[in-house]
Order: structure tokens, then sequence, then C-alpha cells
């Protein structure tokens, strides 16, 4: 291909100047179409108009396998003080790969992917790749039609947290591509009766041990498991089954690779220039300046990207909690106060206001779920009141307080019962999810079923308990790969989950079974889901049976008019003709009991209902008197109106 026409020559900037202004004050919410590499039609000739933000570069090339890389073949025209280079040429299509060469503020000469682009070469090169994400024919509009007329809180939402790369492999070796996931991962999710999955992070990253939590390629879907409209399957192949899809997004941070974000034109671009304010001392990273506009941009229009052209149904914001405060992980001198002194990040405050707003309503019934591991307060609730504007908020008091109940011998947990307990004196302040993610089984802590105490038949029933009360608890739930399986070793990136416990007669397959069978009476049962949110969905049967480790408590709808009793025992003593107290008279059916021998259990049970009593107990009317199993949770369901 022969040499660009000199500038004077060019075509017209396929940026007017209003989309320019817009760029500048931050408003460009569909920067997408504006910057990286697009294709057009320009006096028509079919090429692509390549533009990037470098406000500091001395020059600027876009370089590629279409000019031999030479930076002098095709030099980018600065337009105006937007900071915004641009050139169009002719010729070149999709698959072609570039990236931009720079003459930086310092008169050096770098070579820097594309902070737009779309999809890139394999880890752990890093040219970007001419892509149009918008011609993918979607088979979904029923489901974002529905989506859209429904209400999150009020809807079902058991969320199975999957990590790409190592969900299955190839004889242990090889992933499995978007396109395999899109049918063994697809049929799976649907049959264990999960409602949503969500991605550990799916964006381009160069370092794989990162899992996706070192972002190089925010636009881009990884190309390790295939194209962005490979991807695009998956998510429409969720879709038709019935399984909403919500992605880890990483606005806190990301890495310090020289090809990509860091010093894209040799300032501080997308990061602070000092320090305290631009890294992050956990993780080596560089903290997003949040208050420059051209930044805020950057990532506002990245979530709305995620949402319009790969259809997902959430976005779950990691490591909220380190945007929040300017003193996260810093000690005294190694941070700088707000303007009022403070220790809180007005910035990034703002930021996440704005980019909840905008998701939300641009895109009805997506929802944003903060991972915020503080009790910074009113996380899920608007802004009008004082919010972040989050849907959901991660509830981590109520996970890290159970697993450290869980791990204590059942002899000394009458002693630490509140742990189990305290979890509702704050549950109506937010909206919460309820998460035992892949933090909680990496990093040497072991896997869930190895923080269960005593011998293997404890262990998993103990595991089988725990996952009964966080199906039952008020809230939606997140369970991560392998869970589900009772895993005793703890995740590896490069291995997948332990299939073989699903086959056969491994205990295994008794807790897969027990899974499988919470989300189909989780789904079935409103009174598990559609008042999570408002008092009159849970009340407290007895929540104080500290001697006997046991506890209490009821479910309900919305309309009243289903009621649930689950009825839960924290030691592996039976618990023959215990009574509890209940709502109404009549008869309450067994409908799960985590002791039947189905899941690996002593199979003690009641003989599949029990008849109410005329005696009170536990300040209610009437009562039931039943066997309650060892390390065990049963639900009941009134099966019948109240008497008259």
């Amino acid at each position: 291909m022969g040499a660009v026409r000199p500038n004077d020559e060019q075509p017209a900037p396929t940026l007017s100047d209003a989309e320019l202004h817009l760029i500048g004050e931050g408003n460009e919410l569909r920067l997408y179409d504006k910057l990286g590499a697009q294709l057009r039609e320009v006096e028509g000739v079919h090429g692509t108009a390549f533009a990037v933000w470098a406000p500091n570069a001395k020059r600027v090339s876009v370089v590629g396998d279409f000019n031999d890389w030479d930076g002098r073949r095709h030099v980018m025209r600065r337009l105006g003080d937007s900071g915004v280079w641009e050139v169009f040429v002719p010729e070149v299509g999709q698959g072609a790969h570039y990236k931009f060469e720079l003459i930086n503020a310092q008169d050096r000469l770098l070579l820097k992917t594309d902070p737009m682009g779309r999809f890139f070469e394999k880890a752990p090169k890093s040219a970007a790749i001419v892509w149009d994400t918008s011609r993918f024919s979607w088979s979904d509009q029923a489901w974002l039609e529905q989506r859209a007329a429904q209400n999150a809180l009020e809807l079902p939402m058991s969320i199975y947290e999957v990590h790409l790369g190592s969900w299955r492999k190839h004889n242990d070796a090889e992933s499995y591509s978007y396109r395999e996931l899109a049918d063994e991962l697809v049929g799976y999710v649907r049959e264990m009766g999960f409602t949503h999955v969500e991605f550990m992070p799916v964006a381009e990253h160069a370092y794989y041990p990162s899992w996706g939590y070192q972002v190089t390629g925010f636009y881009a879907p990884t190309s390790r498991y295939g194209t962005p409209d490979d991807f695009a399957a998956l998510v429409d192949a969720l879709h038709a089954a019935g399984i909403g899809v919500i992605l880890d997004w990483v606005p806190a941070h990301f890495p310090r690779d020289d090809f990509a974000l860091a010093q894209f034109d040799g300032t501080a671009l997308y990061e602070h220039a000092d320090p305290r304010r631009g890294e992050h001392p956990d993780w080596g990273t560089l903290v997003f300046n949040f208050g420059r506009a051209e930044v805020r941009n950057f990532l506002t229009a990245n979530a709305l990207y995620w949402c319009e052209r790969f259809h997902v149904d959430g976005l779950r914001v990691d490591a909220v909690a380190s945007m929040l405060y300017l003193d996260y992980s810093r000690e005294a001198g190694e941070w700088l106060p707000n303007e009022h002194g403070g220790r809180e990040n007005l910035e990034a405050i703002a930021f996440l206001r704005h980019v909840n707003h905008h998701v939300l309503t641009r895109h009805p019934g997506v929802v944003t779920i903060a991972e915020e591991s503080t009790a910074w307060p009113k996380v899920s609730r608007p802004p009008v009141d004082g919010g972040l504007g989050f849907s959901f908020k991660w509830n981590m008091g109520w996970m890290h307080d159970n697993l450290e109940f869980l791990r204590e011998d059942p002899i000394h947990r009458k002693c630490h019962f509140d742990k189990v307990t305290f979890a509702m004196t704050y549950h109506y302040g937010e909206n919460f999810v309820l998460p035992l993610s892949h933090d909680e089984v990496v990093h040497l802590k072991g896997s869930l079923l190895a923080k269960m105490p005593g011998d293997d038949w404890q262990r998993m029933a103990n595991l089988r308990l725990l996952l009964g009360y966080q199906w039952t608890f008020p809230g939606k739930q997140l369970l991560f790969m392998g869970g589900e399986l009772g895993q005793a070793e703890e995740w590896n990136e490069d291995r997948q989950i332990d299939w073989p416990l699903a086959k056969g007669d491994s205990p295994g397959r008794g807790i897969q079974s027990w899974v499988r069978d919470l989300n189909q009476l989780y789904r079935s049962e409103p009174a598990l889901w559609d008042a999570d949110f408002v008092e009159a969905g849970f009340q407290w049967v007895n929540c104080n049976d500290r001697d006997a480790s046991v506890l209490s408590f009821l479910r309900r709808d919305k309309s009243g008019g289903g009621v649930l009793l689950v009825v839960i025992n924290f030691t592996p003593i039976p618990r023959n003709n215990y009574r509890v107290g209940v709502s109404a008279t009549g008869r309450w059916e067994e409908l799960l009991n985590s002791d039947a021998a189905a899941y690996g259990g002593s199979n003690l049970g009641n003989d599949g209902s029990r008849e109410t009593e005329g005696q009170p107990a536990d300040g209610l009317e009437q009562s039931l008197v039943i066997e309650l199993p060892p390390l065990a949770l049963v639900i009941f369901r009134l099966a019948n109106l109240p008497l008259q």
C-alpha cells in the first residue's frame, strides 16, 4: 500500500466538532463509535478511520500489517485542541493488526496498543485487531424486552461464578473456547438451575494469572477463547437458555504494562501523576484519575459498551472500597486528603454515581453490583438519597461471619451463635448478594469443603448446611464454580474444576444434587426471592436456641400467602421431637432436607410432612414437632390455608 496523502489532501475528519466537544467535556457516551478503529466509507472508498486521544504527544502514527509497521506511512493529524489524533486509511478492513506509534512528551518513540481496541492478538503479543462488534446477529430480543419490564430486586437471582479459562479444559490442558462453552457451560448451568452466570473479567489481559483483574484492553473480550463474535454467541446462547450474564468490571485500577495505558503519551494521562493518588500499593497497579473528564468518559462508555454490544445483564464492579477511600491500604503520609481534609475520594464517588446512572437508565433491567467490603452507607441506594446508585452490594459480612462460625467445632458454636444471625441486624440497609466467591478458595485459604471441621461425613454435611443457609437467607446468591461439587482442593486457574466428583457414588455428587435441588426449589418458591428486601419477607422463629445450636425462621412471599419454615441444626447431634413454632395451623410439607440419602446424609426425615399442634412455641400460637437431623437444614412449606 502506498504512502498516505499529505494531511492537507486528507478527506475531512470523520469526527465532527460537536463530537470532539463531547469527548473533551467527558459526555461522549458512545465513545466506542468515535475513537479506536472504525470501519468507514469515505468519499466512496472503504477503509478504517483510526483515532486516539493523546494530547501531549508530539506526533502520532498508526502502524500495522498494512504498512509494514512503518510510522512514516500513516502519520495522524491532530484535531484542534481536543487532544485527539485521526487518520483515514483506505482499504484497511476487518482483521488488520495495528498499534499507535507516538513521539511522546519526552521525545521518546513508543509503540502503544489502542485503548479502544475491540480485539487483540493472543498474549504475549499486544497488537489490536480491527473488528466491528456491531455486526453480530443477535436472537435475544425477547429476552431483552422481558428484562426491561422486570424488577431485579423481586426476581430470583442464583449466580454461578465462572473463570472461563479453568471451568473445563481439554485433557486438563487447553481451555474451552467461547463456542464450546456456548454448548457445554450453557447446558450445565441450565441443568443446575442457576439463573445467572457471572464471568470473572473477560476484558483482555496480558497476564493470565491475574485472572483478568489487570486489564490491558478494556473494550475487548479476551482473544484466548475466540473472537468478539464468539463471545457474543456465548451470551446469546445463555439468553436463549433463560440465563442472565453478569461480567466482572474493573475500573479501580490498571497495570503498568508499557504497551497499554500507563504513561500513554509520556504523561500521567489515565492515572494521577502523584503516586499518593495514582498508584495502588496492594496490587502494584495504577489508579485511574476519576476527576479527569476524558478518563470518566473512557470508563463510562466502556460500561455502556458491554451492555450495548454484548447484551450483558449486569456488571459486578470490582474493588469498590479501594476507589472510595483515599487512604485505602496506605499509611499516614502515603495519601492525600480531599479538599475538605477527609479520606473520601470525592471524584470516585461522583464517577460511580455517574456510571450507575447511565447504565441503569440507558439499559433497563441491567443491574450493577458492588464488591464493597466496608460499612460505606447506601451503596445500593439512589444518589438522590445520598447513595452510590448500585442495584446490589455483596454482603461480605455475611460471608465472613458464616465461614468463621462453621470453622468452629460444633461443640463451641453455641458460644459464637451471634455470627449466624448478625447479618439480619443490617440487612435492610442494602440490597445484598450473598457471595461464596473465588476470593474465598484461593491463596492458601482452602476450598469451601476444607474450611469445614470434623470427619469426611461431617465436612460434607457442614457444606450442605452452609449452602442451604445461603439459598434460604434473604438476598440473592453467588457460588463460585467447584463449590457445587464439594471440591476438596482450592481453585487453581491452571486446572479445571474437579469434574470426577460429579460421577458415580462420589460424595461430591450428593453436594451437586443438593445445589441443583436448592435451585429448583428456590426458583419455584417466590417466598425465597420476591420479598428479599422488605421486612414482611422474613421472620425469626427462634434465633436464641444457643444450647442446641438450632436456628429457625420463616420466609414469606410479598402476597403473604406463600410461607416457608427453615430449621437448621448446627451440631452433629440429632434433635428428636424438636418443637418449633409456626405461623399458621395445618399441614407443613417437608420440601428439602440436606440430610437425605440422595445428598449423602443419614436420611433422618419427617415422613414428608408434619401437622401443627395447638401448643404455643417460640412466641407463636402453633407449633410442629419435627425430627431434626444432624448438621442439617430442613425446609417446610405450609401446604394448606389456615383453618377458619
